[in-house]
């Protein structure tokens, strides 16, 4: 083993340029898949960690007091299915105004409030992480994530009820179960007057929707018909959770298998290459006495050494970049320190280097099967060239003869040319795939932001509430307005879910400015409400479908009658009609305006403040797109990288082999700017070939993909945003693959061009 090891080691040293190529591409394709599979490992692991210390609520359920009693409640939390349970709870929903010295919140906040004794219990633990429990009437703690964004109600700020209440905010506590937006002692729910009862319920069996069905249709038994109000499953909240890491393991996976891909395949091509290059060296070690299997060994151990150095590097620096994804994807968790699991990194430290091995092995066969004698005269006979037929037809062109010699290399060795094609036929798949992402998720961002429709955003000066019904009136006589439309923002509440909802009423041009109906149509009526794709799946509701909200001095019954382009989950769209019903003496606290053509959005703006209203410009792009559109960008650039360096590789090969060739055509008057133009279009040919071939590929994984990530992300787009891939993106898309081609063999295109023909003699 001594032996083959000093031979392996020779040869990595003999071999420093293939050696680099190996570990770079190796280090590339790792860190794309420890990324990728480190994402996909703890798209749900932090939650579970977190929701399991805290004893979370597998069911949040709402009953109506009028119709189901304490004891009925408690008797069904009864049933063997359930292994813990908290409640009964007096729960009530009430819109508090808070102090008037904080200008930063506007009045009229819903707060579903829950009288609770104490923040320990066997279901829903409570995180009071910031002052103390309420122990006494007229205090109050809200519900807040201690890393999570959100509106903070500061300790000592009091908080006023319809009836005169005053509450004062003693404590911060975290609920992972969103079990309510604050607590308050049972005596003081009594005081405030309860309409609903909270039960909290933890099952044996709660891993799918069925089993969370089950137990609550069990713990619902014997209940009068219309007790239940409303109730919320961790599974939604877990998925709410991982859906953004989830989002982002979709692309990150194809990624990583076409960089894995690319690999295999360079790491055959340059154990291919090197065995064919080193028949010589293969016949002195069978001469020297190494046996056929040692000859293997080397040639394994040769490219596994590079493939382990890149492998180790590849896995720290996959795990450096997953880390900054985690923190984004659950940056509202709640939990720290989320890393990469180990399991991922040790997968990825053995995988790999076996897969570099067994991509190597059939390659090293061949030097394991050639015989010492063949081996050696193999090495130093002349090299006859393959390809003659296509080498004389190409000579008979009017192509010039550098560019007809480059055309017909590829065919002196055809399975090498097939293995380069096929890196550069993924590297252009990468491409066509990050162009076709990077497009579409630009067109989701401008038709979701109506970018176009909207050139400017108006707010009164008085802020959200100092709208008046002459703003409309004086918007519209502002020279340059073509379109406007307003809009009033009220948080509502969902009977029976404790997320807060935003109720967003909209008045004026609502054909031209409003979000883009995807189902169904745009609410007209008083009742009737538009949503996005996601608040129908995290709600399992459908177009037709009704539901009751909380709101003004009441509730109100509202129908789903159309689903809008909107990436905002907890976003209700209706008519100004039902104005009437839940805000009847609101104005639209903001405008949206599109101008007329020519228009000069600036000077608008200056009218607009001079009018005494402000003015500015619509909202940029959000967070997770820009983030998504930089990962596609250097994992693309990456790949594409890793093509070039298969290229670069193969060009390297071919111009060593044939030495003695580029001498003979020196001899004969060939120029250095030749041989580079017939080394760099004999690459180019195979990266033409390529890109027409990686095209279509990178079109339908694109066609995969992107309704994979809008799936996962719960979000619906229009047909024009997958339709991205025009003419002219086609064309330079097909010149890509030649890019690669010819970046690849550019340096060693020049090195060839530099040889002297005294050096090609000296060897020889």
């Amino acid at each position: 083993m001594s032996a083959v090891w000093l031979a392996a080691r020779a040869a990595v040293r003999r071999r420093r340029l293939q050696t680099a190529v190996v570990g770079i591409v190796v280090l590339v394709s790792t860190t794309m898949i420890v990324v990728a599979l480190g994402l996909l490992a703890v798209s749900s692991a932090p939650f579970d960690q977190a929701y399991a210390r805290q004893l979370g609520a597998h069911l949040a359920a709402t009953y109506d007091r009028t119709k189901a009693t304490d004891a009925q409640l408690t008797s069904g939390a009864g049933w063997s299915g359930v292994t813990a349970a908290a409640g009964p709870f007096g729960q009530a929903t009430v819109e508090t105004n808070s102090d008037p010295s904080d200008g930063r919140r506007r009045p009229g906040m819903p707060l579903t409030i829950v009288g609770r004794g104490d923040p320990d219990g066997s279901v829903d633990r409570l995180n009071v992480w910031r002052g103390r429990w309420a122990s006494a009437p007229g205090e109050v703690v809200v519900n807040q994530n201690p890393v999570g964004p959100g509106v903070f109600f500061r300790l000592g700020e009091r908080l006023t009820t319809p009836d005169g209440t005053t509450l004062t905010v003693v404590g911060h506590a975290y609920s992972m179960s969103r079990s309510a937006d604050a607590w308050v002692t049972p005596e003081q729910m009594t005081a405030l007057g309860p309409t609903s009862t909270q039960m909290l319920y933890r099952f044996t069996h709660a891993a799918t929707a069925a089993q969370i069905q089950t137990g609550e249709a069990e713990v619902s038994k014997g209940l009068p018909a219309g007790a239940r109000l409303g109730s919320t499953s961790y599974l939604v909240l877990r998925d709410e959770a991982a859906r953004e890491a989830a989002t982002y393991v979709t692309f990150l996976i194809a990624f990583g298998l076409l960089g894995l891909a690319v690999a295999i395949l360079i790491v055959a091509n340059v154990v291919s290459g090197a065995v064919v290059a080193g028949f010589r060296h293969i016949g002195v070690l069978k001469a020297l006495g190494f046996t056929p299997t040692q000859v293997l060994a080397v040639y394994l151990v040769m490219v596994s050494v590079p493939a382990i150095v890149g492998c180790a590097l590849g896995t720290i620096l996959g795990n450096m970049l997953a880390r900054p994804l985690l923190s984004q994807a659950f940056r509202n968790l709640g939990s720290e320190g989320i890393g990469v699991p180990i399991w991922v990194s040790v997968a990825a430290l053995l995988g790999v280097p076996l897969m570099v091995a067994l991509s190597a092995f059939v390659p090293a066969m061949r030097a394991r099967r050639l015989p010492a004698a063949e081996a050696i005269s193999a090495g130093s006979a002349p090299h006859t060239g393959r390809g003659l037929r296509t080498q004389r037809w190409l000579s008979g062109t009017r192509l010039p003869r550098a560019v007809s010699l480059g055309l017909g290399l590829p065919f002196a060795r055809p399975a090498r040319s097939a293995l380069t094609m096929a890196a550069v036929v993924l590297g252009v798949t990468s491409v066509t795939l990050a162009i076709g992402l990077a497009d579409s998720l630009t067109r989701y961002q401008r038709e979701e932001a109506r970018m176009g429709a909207v050139q400017v955003e108006v707010f009164p000066d008085g802020g959200p509430e100092g709208g008046s019904a002459q703003d409309e009136a004086l918007l519209r006589s502002i020279s340059g307005t073509r379109y406007v439309l307003g809009s009033f923002d009220m948080m509502v509440r969902q009977v029976g879910n404790t997320d807060q909802t935003m109720l967003k009423l909209y008045k004026g041009d609502t054909a031209a400015l409003g979000q883009q109906v995807l189902e169904g149509r745009w609410p007209s009526a008083a009742g009737e409400v538009a949503v996005a794709k996601r608040f129908l799946v995290q709600r399992g509701l459908s177009i037709g479908d009704t539901f009751t909200i909380e709101a003004g001095k009441g509730a109100t019954q509202v129908r789903i009658v159309g689903m809008v382009l909107y990436n905002e989950t907890e976003t209700i769209i209706a008519d100004w009609s039902t104005a009437a019903t839940v805000a009847p003496d609101a104005f639209p606290g903001h405008y949206e305006i599109q101008l007329t053509e020519g228009t000069d959005t600036q000077a608008y703006m200056a009218a607009v403040r001079q009018a005494g209203l402000a003015a500015g410009p619509p909202e940029g792009a959000e967070e997770f797109i820009v983030i998504v559109l930089l990962t596609v960008t250097l994992l693309t650039l990456m790949l594409a990288v890793v093509a070039a360096l298969g290229v670069f590789n193969t060009a390297v090969l071919s111009t060593r082999e044939r030495r003695r060739d580029l001498g003979m055509l020196k001899s004969i008057g060939m120029t250095p700017g030749q041989v580079t133009v017939m080394v760099v279009t004999s690459m180019a040919a195979l990266g033409a070939l390529g890109g027409l071939l990686g095209i279509p590929i990178g079109v339908a994984v694109h066609r995969v993909v992107l309704p994979a990530m809008a799936n996962t992300a719960q979000v619906a787009f229009p047909s024009a945003v997958l339709d991205v891939y025009q003419a002219p993106t086609l064309v330079l898309l097909a010149l890509a693959g030649v890019a690669i081609a010819a970046i690849g063999a550019f340096i060693p295109a020049r090195s060839a061009a530099r040889v002297t023909i005294a050096q090609v003699l000296h060897n020889e």
